[in-house]
């Protein structure tokens, strides 16, 4: 995946794990795409490139400009600027019933007095079909979303998981090169929207189609896709594995949105082994300088909640650990981990976590305590414009 990051940000491709745009065949390309709507930019600039057979998200909060690039790969919008191509082809003026992709509403859109079969054989018989391959193609698709006996049910019949499921496989029956979903986990409750965060990647792998994913849920796109897209106020971020968009972040929005994490404003003064060293209010640390600011320069030093370690030896086999005092203001029980809130002397406040592990022992609120992070952990990236992401 070749991708062109906007406004000042480069981003090299060997990080992201890809390789250069000629060593993968791209189903999906995005060129300097730009849409506008009279003097508002929903879009601005936007390049980058979908490899065949993968499961690619775009990640962001409502009004980034996410699904506005999804409607302009449907063909349902035209770029202002740029070029959109699909499987090489160039799509300007390409109507959405002509090109090789297929949509997921979010509101799934099912023809409610339709049974399941005629629902799935919609797009078949619109291409006229023969009745046939209408049933052999139909038959595939029930036993490929596990629906096989549901063919006479109508949709309010329905549970919303299966729901869902009949609404990929009405879309996936016209063999589409891409499938495009449109954040169509947003109406579910938490268990079963967990339930088909699984569903929707086995199924993907099995057919080998590329997906491309639209949510501003972080916990749908770094679970289920190969490659993530991160956007803000129509500006693309940062592409890369869930993986690298996590560890290693390369704006301050990308590091704000994604997961939670902690931010220090400070001043770079120096360098150290490889390491930034940043002067804040709430001391002097060695973090990492993945963009390779200078000394003299502004930033925020992030830390994440569970990379912080309480006690006054700081995280195991660190070398002069970053070391912080403060006070435990609450605790957080959400199961799988405790999370805590820490009252730093200069007011600022930190969020820690503990797993709760047999034996884990948690802090009490009122007690005064020590937190440790290691430089390998932590990295300090330019504060934006409006203090997380690009104006």
């Amino acid at each position: 995946m070749r991708v062109t990051a906007v406004r000042p940000l480069t981003l090299a491709l060997s990080p992201e794990g890809r390789g250069s745009a000629h060593d993968v065949t791209c189903d999906v390309e995005v060129r300097a795409v730009t849409k506008t709507y009279g003097s508002l930019t929903a879009v601005r600039d936007v390049t980058l490139e979908v490899a065949r057979g993968e499961f690619f998200s775009i990640l962001g909060p409502s009004g980034c400009g996410k699904t506005t690039i999804l409607r302009m790969i449907a063909g349902f919008l035209e770029p202002t600027a740029g070029e959109i191509l699909i499987g090489g082809r160039a799509m300007h003026g390409v109507p959405p019933h002509r090109r090789p992709t297929s949509l997921v509403f979010q509101h799934l859109a099912l023809f409610p007095l339709m049974t399941v079969y005629d629902n799935i054989a919609f797009g078949l018989r619109m291409r006229k079909a023969a009745e046939a391959e209408i049933r052999r193609k139909v038959g595939e698709k029930l036993e490929l979303i596990t629906l096989q006996g549901y063919e006479a049910k109508l949709p309010h019949q329905l549970s919303g998981g299966e729901k869902q499921r009949v609404a990929i496989a009405r879309s996936l029956v016209i063999e589409p090169t891409v499938l495009l979903l449109d954040e169509p986990l947003g109406a579910l409750d938490l268990k079963l929207r967990e339930h088909m965060k699984a569903e929707l990647k086995a199924i993907q792998h099995r057919v080998r189609t590329t997906f491309i994913y639209i949510t501003h849920d972080q916990g749908e796109a770094l679970a289920m896709s190969d490659h993530v897209a991160v956007m803000s106020r129509g500006r693309l971020q940062q592409v890369g594995t869930p993986a690298v968009i996590y560890e290693t972040p390369r704006t301050a929005f990308v590091a704000h949105f994604v997961g939670e994490n902690n931010a220090l404003a400070g001043r770079l003064v120096g360098e150290d082994g490889g390491h930034a060293v940043v002067e804040t209010a709430e001391g002097t640390f060695r973090v990492g300088n993945p963009l390779g600011l200078p000394v003299g320069a502004s930033g925020l030093c992030f830390v994440r909640p569970e990379k912080l370690v309480f006690g006054d030896g700081g995280p195991p086999g660190a070398a002069a650990p970053n070391r912080l005092q403060g006070r435990v203001r609450e605790l957080y029980y959400e199961g799988v981990i405790v999370k805590v809130r820490v009252a730093l002397g200069s007011g600022r406040e930190l969020q820690a976590a503990i797993p709760t592990v047999s034996g884990a022992r948690l802090p009490a609120v009122g007690q005064a305590v020590g937190l440790g992070f290691a430089p390998s952990e932590a990295y300090v990236l330019p504060e934006e414009a409006d203090g997380r992401g690009p104006a």
